[in-house]
């Protein structure tokens, strides 16, 4: 018998008839001798309507408030799915956050785990209870309701799965697994068996949906075995796990990432001494703006062009910033562009086999895509291009790494 922590997100209990089905996944678990704990998000649409009920009463809504507002939606839905548990006679307990005592540091909204109290729950498990938890939501050291942010059910489920020592966390959504790319622009994109947490980060980070960043990260720190499923479509889904010493040699190249919310920023003409991307940069942070891409030119006049992206939805407040700056460096100008893309390859692989950058960029030139900017990771190459030109360079890339087809030392499903 294992410990397996399931969750489910909105979609998959986004009615009656859905919470009746994964109630029957649930037992079928429970049959074959498995012990379970089950963590669940608000019904599709939910949490946006409590939402927007808030800003019916107030623009900024109070953080403390909009906590326990938002914290109903899981609970409605671990109340229900209780009850179609207990329907199909498994015997079900249901738990918000502050019953499990899952305790957060006192940042409402966008909370951060710092202990789990599991005595409660093991207890539970070993009197042959399946447990229904109330995801993205803890409490903090005075006892107020906190949440985890957006998609913070998937960090409880794998901070759980920690604590509690399951064997796997499975996560279980609307796609059956995690693709070498997004399936809706390359036909050939192909389900991945296995990938590693270091991979799954980078492209969870290129805004790959199926995972938050966090709960990956808390995965790999925790070494917690994650596994992304679809709730009622059979199959083995996607293990994400540590990286395998045996396979490291291959496939060089686990995916290709791309995210459309990128803008550029350029600064001309800055002059070229100590600090001067401090002094750039540093206003940029002041007013939490992240930065992505970095690209510094010097000139033979002893000045500086300063490019760096950001997300799209900062860039009027960023060229606000930089024209700021721009006046007191004396600078000649700054010039912004929202219609850009990044696209990177993402692989393990990378360690061990040279020649991706050049065949990357071979591939792009190919078929006449400029490269702007260039970064790279120890697993992960990424270019900034137009926009125009995504679609195009996300299948060029898959074509060109052969990611349709399955590595040879993969066994097949």
């Amino acid at each position: 018998m294992s410990l397996i922590v399931q969750k489910f997100g909105g979609t998959s209990v986004g009615s009656i008839e859905r919470i009746e089905q994964i109630a029957d996944k649930i037992a079928g678990f429970r049959d074959r001798g498995h012990d379970i704990v089950v963590v669940v998000s608000a019904m599709s649409g939910e949490t946006n309507r409590l939402i927007a009920l808030a800003h019916e009463i107030q623009d900024q809504p109070v953080p403390r408030e909009m906590d326990v507002l938002v914290s109903t939606g899981e609970q409605v839905t671990t109340a229900l799915l209780s009850m179609a548990l207990a329907k199909r006679s498994v015997r079900a307990k249901s738990y918000n956050g502050s019953q499990v005592r899952i305790l957060t540091d006192d940042s409402h909204t966008k909370a951060r785990i710092r202990e789990i109290d599991d005595q409660r729950m093991q207890a539970d498990i070993a009197d042959g209870f399946v447990l229904v938890v109330a995801g993205f939501q803890g409490v903090d050291e005075n006892g107020n309701i906190t949440t985890l942010g957006r998609g913070g059910s998937d960090t409880t489920a794998v901070a759980l799965a920690a604590a509690l020592k399951a064997q796997e966390c499975q996560i279980y959504t609307d796609v059956d697994g995690v693709y070498t790319t997004d399936p809706r622009m390359v036909d050939g994109a192909r389900r991945l068996s296995k990938v590693t947490f270091e991979e799954m980060l980078e492209m969870a980070s290129m805004g790959s949906k199926v995972l938050q960043i966090r709960a990956v990260e808390f995965a790999g720190k925790y070494n917690v075995p994650l596994r992304v499923l679809h709730s009622f479509e059979e199959g083995p889904g996607t293990l994400i796990t540590m990286e395998d010493k045996v396979d490291v040699e291959t496939p060089t190249i686990a995916g290709i990432a791309f995210n459309r919310d990128e803008a550029k920023l350029t600064i001309l003409g800055v002059p070229d001494m100590p600090g001067v991307a401090h002094k750039i940069l540093g206003p940029i942070g002041e007013s939490n703006i992240e930065v992505d891409v970095i690209v510094q030119n010097v000139a033979d006049d002893k000045t500086t062009d300063f490019t760096f992206t950001v997300g799209r939805h900062d860039l009027l407040s960023a060229e606000e910033v930089l024209n700021r700056v721009c006046s007191e460096l004396n600078a000649r100008e700054v010039r912004s562009d929202n219609k850009i893309a990044k696209v990177s390859v993402v692989g393990v692989g990378m360690r061990s086999h040279a020649g991706v950058a050049s065949q990357m960029f071979a591939a792009l030139a190919e078929v006449g895509i400029n490269i702007q900017m260039i970064t790279t990771s120890e697993i992960k190459i990424s270019v900034i291009i137009e926009e125009k030109f995504l679609e195009l360079a996300v299948r060029s890339l898959h074509s060109s790494f052969g990611l349709e087809k399955e590595p040879e030392n993969e066994c097949a499903d």
